[in-house]
């Protein structure tokens, strides 16, 4: 009402300054007070006196036409507004990984997922929680208002019903696909939650050689009884091939005979009301080896030959540890051992016999054994025989001759009377020396009381049950026809105490 009476109130707006310059000043100061103090009472009387364009009151509109365009200045609104490009819709999270269920009692089933892959630009609000009872299509949603904790434990349940549960995470850009459990879950106590107690053997692979028999047997624990269910390679077992028995505490896995193609990985799970334990059992069926392929004579040198050959074609299902080389000469025809436990498909042959005929042969082995056939080299080596002429090595000879050294000479020596007491001194030459014994120059003969040896080049002289007159200086003289020399020592003989 107000914007239509504006116009006839701005019509006398112009007249007023033409029709009295001086006096509109005092007019304009008399409506500016109250336009401030009371503008909302002034609009309503300009919509009850719509015809009265001549009164005094004309200035007065005047007044509130001046705030007009002050007012106003927010006109530019009014201009069509420019469309926002529209942002793009934010994905809703992926799916929770990993539902399982963690416990179950009478009344509640317990439930624990990880956190999905993606969450989604807005971020994860939490999570929801649906069940449905079997047989029906019917969800529920278990919590009002989603939660962020990665388990959850559903209550008030009634014992002997059987539930679908899902989970959805959810976010500001909607809901993920549900996580699903794969089998519905029996509301009942579980007693002992289901594990497998594997050997300690068969936590690696379990080898057997082919026509053993394999019966194994797997305790495990778990009340209710477990269902208990074994595949291999993910597939149904052949029972034509295995045998599986079961009781309340442990699963027997039997073949009677086994083949290679019973080698896999064998899958066993205990399940318990969507509670379950699983365990890995790896089988390697082996058998020998076949025989290595392409055996050649490469070279032959002197007492040398030199062999080359391939791996066998077929390794019996196990690794190849090692090559047997033997060898046969024409003259006897019996095989010998000449190399075990080769790692290369390469070898040389040595310290041959010469003027003999070899024949040679290789045997591959693995954890079962020796392959049952050899490779037989196609060629012979002739070792050949060569005439050769000894011619002994010249020596050039020596001359041996040198006059008398002493190399350890005598030393001097304090002995107490009537203790026997020796004198060694060493010399070398040749020939060999003339021992001459003298004491104090004097030239011991053949007396009893002096005992003179010589061993070796080690001259000793033993002085029996020494007195006062025994001491002084003794001298070894060496004598040969090339020279002499000689040593000295003093002897004291002193009194006992």
């Amino acid at each position: 009402m107000t914007g239509k009476t504006a116009p006839p109130a701005a019509d006398p707006a112009p007249a007023a300054p033409k029709e009295e310059p001086a006096p509109a000043p005092k007019e304009e100061a008399t409506p500016a007070p109250a336009a401030e103090e009371t503008p909302a009472p002034e609009q309503p009387p300009a919509t009850e006196q719509p015809p009265a364009p001549t009164d005094n009151s004309a200035p007065v509109p005047t007044a509130e036409a001046t705030p007009a365009p002050e007012e106003g200045s927010p006109a530019p609104p009014a201009e069509p507004p420019v469309p926002e490009p529209e942002k793009p819709k934010a994905e809703p999270p992926s799916s929770p990984l990993s539902l399982a269920v963690e416990e179950v009692s009478e009344n509640s089933v317990t439930l624990t997922w990880k956190a999905p892959e993606k969450m989604g630009r807005s971020g994860l609000d939490g999570y929801v929680v649906e069940i449905c009872k079997d047989g029906s299509t019917d969800w529920a949603e278990v919590n009002k208002e989603p939660f962020l904790s990665t388990r959850y434990t559903i209550q008030d349940l009634s014992s002997g019903e059987k539930l679908h549960v899902r989970v959805k995470a959810v976010s500001a850009s909607g809901s993920s696909v549900p996580a699903t459990l794969e089998q519905p879950v029996l509301v009942r106590e579980i007693t002992q939650l289901p594990r497998i107690r594997m050997p300690r053997h068969l936590r690696q692979t379990y080898v057997r050689h082919v026509g053993d028999a394999v019966n194994l047997m797997i305790p495990f624990q778990g009340k209710p009884q477990p269902q208990v269910v074994w595949t291999k390679n993910d597939q149904p077992l052949d029972t034509s091939r295995v045998n599986i028995r079961n009781t309340d505490k442990d699963t027997i896995f039997f073949i009677r005979e086994a083949q290679r193609s019973d080698s896999g990985k064998y899958q066993l799970a205990v399940k318990i009301n969507g509670a379950e334990d699983k365990a890995i059992l790896d089988i390697r069926v082996i058998e020998p080896p076949g025989p290595p392929q392409n055996l050649k004579l490469v070279d032959i040198w002197g007492f040398n030959v030199a062999l080359e050959w391939s791996p066998p074609a077929d390794n019996g299902n196990s690794e190849i540890k090692g090559y047997t080389v033997q060898k046969s000469d024409k003259k006897s025809g019996k095989w010998f051992t000449a190399l075990e436990r080769c790692t290369r498909t390469s070898c040389t042959i040595s310290d041959l016999i010469m003027g003999n005929t070899y024949s040679f042969r290789v045997f591959a082995e693995n954890a079962c054994g020796l392959s049952e056939k050899a490779a037989v080299a196609s060629g012979v080596a002739h070792i050949e025989k060569k005439k050769t002429v000894y011619q002994p090595e010249k020596i050039p000879e020596r001359d041996m001759m040198e006059p008398p050294k002493f190399t350890q000479p005598l030393t001097d020596r304090a002995t107490t009377r009537g203790y026997n007491t020796h004198l060694f001194c060493s010399v070398r030459g040749f020939p060999q020396p003339k021992i001459i014994w003298m004491k104090n120059q004097m030239e011991i003969r053949e007396d009893p009381k002096y005992i003179a040896l010589i061993d070796q080049g080690v001259c000793s002289l033993e002085i029996r049950k020494p007195g006062p007159f025994d001491g002084g200086i003794y001298t070894c003289k060496a004598v040969n026809p090339l020279g002499e020399a000689s040593v000295d020592c003093k002897l004291d003989v002193k009194m006992p105490k």
